[in-house]
């Protein structure tokens, strides 16, 4: 009765943009954690010791400052030291989204250079070895050879950050986002419904968690037929 409660009030479309910002927000800081952390993890590799440094130095800022500090830093801290007129373009263009995704999306991507740089390190050295002696460059050879090969030994990793990632996009709430969580609260306070609230959004990320773990898996299969 609850449930049907929350469906005849109205509150299906609420959960309905709560859910779709909530997917937003997880595939941009998922898109911009994966790019980061691919450039950083071929800097580790092919850069100097200066680059090297840098890169250790982001992983261990990043990973060791809670992602809500992330998120609170960029909205009210970062963002005020934007010229005004990029200050009210943002806000004009749902800027506590878009610091929102920054914020998380560099975090995760710290996690995903530790992981992609492990699987660099699973691939054999006579790899790379190979690749030069075919002609192929250092950065070539990082791209068409090595790269490929470390993806398929950081895939379980990198499915179990992403599950991570997903889940802390509820961090974007503390700035007012209007994700799943956010809206969770707002209709658990106008309903006093508490546990069929939270159970609807419990329901959600565990479906959403579950469908990237089946998504992974499949990856995972279709790497190894053809890898043999």
């Amino acid at each position: 009765m609850a449930f049907l409660e929350l469906i005849e009030g109205g509150y299906g479309q609420q959960f309905i943009k709560g859910i779709q910002f909530t997917l937003v927000l997880a595939s941009a800081s998922w898109m911009l954690a994966m790019v980061v952390a691919i450039v950083l993890a071929a800097v580790r590799n092919l850069g100097g010791v200066w680059l090297q440094r840098f890169v250790t130095l982001y992983v261990a800022y990043h990973r060791n400052v809670p992602m809500l500090v992330h998120v609170l830093l960029w909205y009210f801290g970062i963002s005020n030291l934007l010229p005004l007129a990029w200050q009210d373009l943002a806000l004009d263009h749902g800027g506590e989204v878009i610091f929102a995704a920054i914020a998380i999306g560099l975090c995760s991507s710290a996690y995903f250079t530790e992981d992609i740089r492990s699987g660099i390190r699973a691939v054999p050295t006579g790899q790379n070895e190979a690749s030069r002696a075919l002609g192929f460059g250092s950065v070539s050879s990082m791209v068409h050879i090595i790269l490929p090969q470390a993806f398929r030994a950081a895939l379980p990793a990198l499915v179990n950050n992403t599950v991570v990632l997903f889940k802390n996009t509820s961090m974007a709430m503390a700035i007012g986002v209007a994700e799943l969580t956010y809206v969770t609260k707002e209709i658990e306070n106008a309903t006093f419904l508490t546990f069929p609230t939270y159970a609807t959004a419990t329901l959600f990320y565990i479906g959403g968690s579950l469908c990237i773990m089946l998504i992974g898996e499949h990856i995972a299969r279709r790497l190894q037929f053809r890898g043999g």
